[in-house]
């Protein structure tokens, strides 16, 4: 191919050239974190006549569950296509942290989104210090899939309950909202209120189909709550806005609340929802649980904590 030729397609096609230039750093870093993997750290014995270090590729193609073929010419930088949910089992094999699974994504030229550990783990002071700002208002901070990445004192209070997530997952709000008995549960008027939420994950959903995390927490959900399961199959769709929603507690009453959503720099697919007083008495009874979940996130740093929060 001539020069000539070479920049005409490249000015047709712009991304060409910064395709060509990521799939050799593609085929290196595969090949770096494979030398770094042993067999042992998977589980697998060393064999014999192992010349090079770390895994061959015919064992990261079987820990991935992909075809010998399809990973090869990936490690070499075919222009092959790779799905979100193969980049994660590769990612898992070769025992990717975050910053490297990011980095896969991008070579492989894939959107990347993070995991809700690692959005977890991106809610820094600034992001938990504004929210804090936000007492005597509830205020959360929420992924696409209402898991609970932050929270201030007052809702915190407002919807705490005994331990419902399975181990090593994020507190997640409709988790507990289809799981919670219904006299436990803060939220008034489900009947109104689950099916907008359901629709509105279910808007969220469409850039996630496919991926691993996600269809095992609809999977887990759906087994969980028949109620879950039937608002899931309508196939209804909302995006998140403001709504007035009604809450309980047990100290204080009923509190008629604004929900708003406000988008974070930095963190995509996350917002700051935060609940305004709807009228004067209930933002009187606010004040009175700004008291309460203060006191009570005092005496929670003085004992181990053993309540993870229930969520709207």
């Amino acid at each position: 191919m001539t020069d000539a030729t070479t920049t005409r397609r490249r000015a047709a096609d712009p991304g060409a050239g910064s395709a060509q230039r990521r799939r050799p750093e593609l085929a290196a870093f595969l090949r770096s974190r494979r030398a770094r993997v042993t067999p042992a750290d998977v589980g697998m014995p060393p064999g014999p006549r192992r010349r090079t270090p770390g895994l061959r590729r015919e064992e990261v193609a079987q820990l991935s569950g992909v075809g010998d073929t399809w990973y090869t010419w990936l490690e070499q930088g075919r222009p092959i296509n790779a799905s979100a949910q193969v980049l994660d089992a590769v990612a898992r094999t070769l025992r990717l942290d975050p910053p490297e699974r990011e980095h896969l994504y991008h070579l492989a030229e894939v959107p990347y989104v993070p995991t809700p550990e690692a959005l977890a783990r991106s809610v820094g002071p600034e992001v938990q210090g504004i929210i804090d700002a936000l007492v005597p208002r509830p205020a959360v901070v929420y992924n696409s899939r209402y898991d609970i990445l932050a929270a201030n004192a007052v809702y915190e209070d407002l919807f705490l309950t005994p331990p419902r997530a399975p181990t090593g997952t994020p507190a997640n709000a409709l988790r507990t909202l289809f799981t919670v008995d219904e006299e436990d549960c803060p939220l008034l008027f489900r009947e109104t209120e689950l099916p907008v939420m359901v629709a509105t994950l279910r808007a969220s959903y469409g850039l996630h189909a496919g991926e691993p995390a996600w269809e095992d927490f609809i999977r887990a959900l759906s087994a969980a709550s028949p109620l879950f399961a039937r608002l899931w199959e309508s196939g209804d769709v909302a995006e998140p806005g403001r709504r007035v929603k009604v809450f309980r507690h047990p100290a204080v009453g009923e509190l008629r609340m604004t929900s708003m959503s406000l988008s974070i720099d930095g963190m995509p697919e996350c917002r700051i929802v935060v609940y305004t007083p709807e009228d004067e008495e209930t933002a009187r009874r606010t004040q009175a649980l700004r008291t309460q979940a203060l006191r009570t996130r005092a005496l929670r740093t003085r004992a181990p904590r053993t309540e993870t929060l229930r969520g709207q």
